[in-house]
């Protein structure tokens, strides 16, 4: 019975042999993106597990050396150039066994330091004075891939003597190098890598994201001619076939195509992955081969896909097996029933529960919270979609008189499952995108946002007070040397220091420290403020962490003469240039060739907002990543389920031609049946999406939904033209698959 299967599959005419070629070349695109996103979870873990040795230090990753004999000084800070993050590792050995990180041969000694390739590439192209300056010594190697999180990862690792690392801030002395991974380090960690609740939030979002509108697709591709199919398989149980040998045809014609597609869906992955690496899931690229597949992802594809595929030509065929008179005299199915709305209002009262009560504690508890609702809510909108696309339908046909309507109402409404199964896996691509965009945008409006003022990004702001152990002490003074260097560098318009004054109590909340700045110097650096008129001096509260601009503030005038301005102690120092990368990192080596022990960097103000937006920045660079993928998984549904369906109903339209009706109106007919479970699908996910992120919004943060920007709506509506678009592209073939010769064949 297997071989007459393999015979119908692939010797069944040009019907079958386009059936299966339609089949395996959808489930190709749905395997790949399965892989693509398996890779794509391997390769942030794999990325993360290289920022492990970076950790050293963190009293949880490497605890601190008691004698020296075979320690290590160890320093790590955080630098920019060019607005990106550079990592520099200060280290120093006391002794010959001192460990070594990976990625070099031995520690660099006095006077030496290693680079990564993209930091090498900066130290040739840009002047000495610029950047090399910053490093001491010579460059002696390269810091190889095993130690790089990334392609373009910017990393100095610079040799000391003991002495000049043992008092610096931030220096300790370990016994190794640290072997823990970010997501498991728990105390005193540098701000590296993703943590568990990074981790855990990309497993989550990309599973419950992209698990429905990939097996919406898969089970379409393996459905196609499926009213061809059960007519076929009908005749047959009409001569005497048994119901176990149709079913052992269907899963034997599906499973066929399911594993051409699934070998062809490994090569595609394999011809795609050297580009994806490039998308930087958590911020910066992947090598690609961090894109790498486990022994049990490759299992679980390679079986699961022929499997799901058996499955569903099983479930496909029940109607047949029960009563194939009833599918050869085309019986109208069961209606579906109320009942299908009840997992969508499971999971909104299961969102509510947890808004009236509130978050439990812990990451975990919230996802296990939380999982269960969105789950539902997804399923929820796949499971009531044929319902709601028959009340629709219903309501459509009770008020228009028009033919086109009428037909296209009449067999939404008979048939609603295949109307919404067209459409579903873009539903619920605009459920997620919804969801996630309300997410991200509420978070981005609640906490830190981009200020706007060009003059941020142009502007160097340097922190001159030093960790005592309990409190950060000001600088005494400034060196004249230092503020003449810094004003002669060309394109710095303007250098302020800000200092503090004794005499004025300060506010216990850091972020509204009154400061005293000299008017004549604030002139020169108005991204600041502005003093009013005849002022020496103001006492201001500068937003030196680049939320907002204050350049049109004007602070309040002190009764100090610039010369007791000058003798106040220091805290910070702020240089204003024109924003072109030549004068700001000239001033960012001058300063920290100043402050070589400082515990600050020097960082633009356009830096430090990008610091504070850096989480919010993941999550919106992860829901681009879920929009960017689930809409080509919907967009393949639906072309796959509108061909489909016009091979479905060649011959009732055939015979609609043969009395007359004309081609338009056929036209119409199918683009009605197709573009209002569309639309009104589109207005339910909407919907639910703004309700969904509402409900956990308020629940985990006791937030209230902010209004999405104007991206959101441009990705509304492109989606939707695009998708009516391919409605409208499959109108031709329906010229070409009628007519009085697939009448009289059928």
């Amino acid at each position: 019975m297997i071989r007459f299967a393999l015979r119908l599959t692939l010797h069944g005419g040009r019907e079958a042999v386009v059936r299966l070629v339609v089949t395996a070349t959808a489930i190709t695109l749905g395997v790949a993106m399965v892989l693509v996103t398996l890779a794509g979870i391997n390769a942030v873990n794999t990325q993360n597990a290289r920022y492990a040795w970076l950790e050293t230090g963190a009293v949880s990753a490497a605890p601190p050396q008691q004698s020296t004999a075979d320690g290590l000084w160890w320093r790590l800070t955080a630098d920019y150039v060019q607005g990106d993050l550079l990592g520099r590792i200060d280290v120093a050995a006391p002794g010959p066994d001192a460990p070594v990180p990976p990625g070099i041969t031995r520690l660099p000694g006095p006077g030496e330091y290693y680079a990564s390739p993209a930091m090498g590439d900066l130290l040739t192209s840009m002047p000495a004075a610029q950047l090399a300056d910053r490093y001491p010594g010579r460059l002696i190697g390269t810091i190889g891939r095993s130690a790089l999180p990334a392609p373009n990862t910017l990393l100095v690792l610079i040799g000391h003597t003991p002495a000049e690392l043992e008092h610096l801030d931030g220096a300790r002395l370990v016994s190794r190098i640290s072997t823990v991974v970010p997501s498991s380090c728990n105390a005193n960690c540098p701000d590296i890598g993703v943590k568990k609740n990074g981790i855990d939030l990309i497993l989550f979002a990309v599973v419950a994201a992209l698990l429905f509108p990939m097996m919406i697709f898969i089970g379409s591709a393996t459905r196609l001619s499926a009213a061809r199919r059960e007519q076929r398989f009908a005749a047959m149980r009409l001569v005497g076939a048994t119901p176990r040998q149709i079913t052992l045809i269907s899963v034997v014609e599906s499973t066929v195509g399911a594993v051409l597609g699934m070998a062809a869906g490994f090569g595609l992955f394999f011809l795609v992955r050297p580009a994806v690496g490039t998308i930087p899931f958590t911020g910066a690229p992947f090598f690609p081969s961090d894109l790498a597949l486990s022994g049990p992802d490759v299992l679980t594809v390679a079986l699961g896909v022929p499997a799901a595929a058996a499955v569903v030509a099983r479930l496909a065929v029940r109607r047949v097996v029960v009563s194939p008179l009833g599918v050869t005299r085309r019986v109208t199915p069961r209606p579906p029933r109320a009942w299908r709305l009840m997992p969508l209002a499971a999971g909104l009262l299961e969102l509510t529960y947890y808004l009236v009560n509130g978050a439990p504690a812990g990451t975990p508890a919230q996802i296990r919270a939380y999982l269960p609702g969105l789950v539902l809510l997804m399923a929820g909108l796949v499971i009531a979609g044929p319902w709601l696309t028959m009340a629709g339908a219903r309501l459509l046909v009770r008020r228009t008189d028009r033919a086109a309507v009428l037909i296209a109402g009449r067999r939404l409404a008979d048939d609603p499952q295949a109307g919404f199964r067209a459409v579903g896996g873009l539903v619920l691509a605009l459920f997620v995108t919804t969801l996630a965009v309300g997410v991200i945008d509420t978070f981005t409006a609640y906490r830190w946002a981009a200020t706007g003022d060009p003059a941020a990004a142009g502007t160097v702001v340097q922190d001159l007070t030093t960790w005592t152990g309990r409190e950060l002490k000001p600088t005494a003074t400034v060196p004249d040397a230092l503020l003449t260097r810094l004003r002669s560098i060309p394109g710095v318009d303007g250098v302020t220091v800000l200092h503090q004054d004794p005499a004025v109590a300060q506010p216990m909340w850091p972020a509204h420290t009154r400061l005293v700045l000299s008017c004549d110097e604030l002139a020169r650096t108005p991204v600041l403020g502005r003093c009013p008129a005849g002022a020496d001096a103001v006492l201001a509260a500068p937003d030196l962490d680049g939320r907002t601009s204050q350049a049109t503030t004007v602070w309040p005038a002190l009764t100090r003469t610039p010369t007791e301005v000058a003798a106040l102690p220091v805290q910070s120092l702020v240089v204003q240039t024109n924003g072109s990368a030549a004068p700001i990192e000239e001033a960012r080596t001058t300063l920290e060739l100043a402050h070589p022990s400082g515990h600050f960097v020097p960082t633009t103000l356009g830096e430090l907002n990008a610091i504070q937006m850096k989480q919010t920045d993941q999550y919106r660079q992860l829901s681009n990543v879920v929009i960017l993928v689930s809409l080509p998984i919907a967009a393949c549904s639906l072309a796959v389920n509108v061909v489909a369906g016009l091979g479905d109903r060649k011959k009732p339209f055939s015979l609609l031609r043969l009395t007359g009706v004309p081609l338009a109106m056929l036209r119409r007919v199918v683009a009605l049946e197709s573009a209002v479970p569309l639309l009104a699908g589109a207005v339910v996910a909407i919907g639910g999406g703004f309700l969904g992120a509402q409900l956990f919004l308020g629940a985990q943060l006791r937030y209230v939904l902010a209004p999405p920007g104007f991206g959101y709506y441009l990705i509304v509506v492109l989606g939707l033209l695009a998708s009516l678009a391919i409605i409208a592209a499959t109108l031709p073939l329906l010229g070409r698959i009628t007519g009085p010769e697939t009448a009289r064949n059928e």
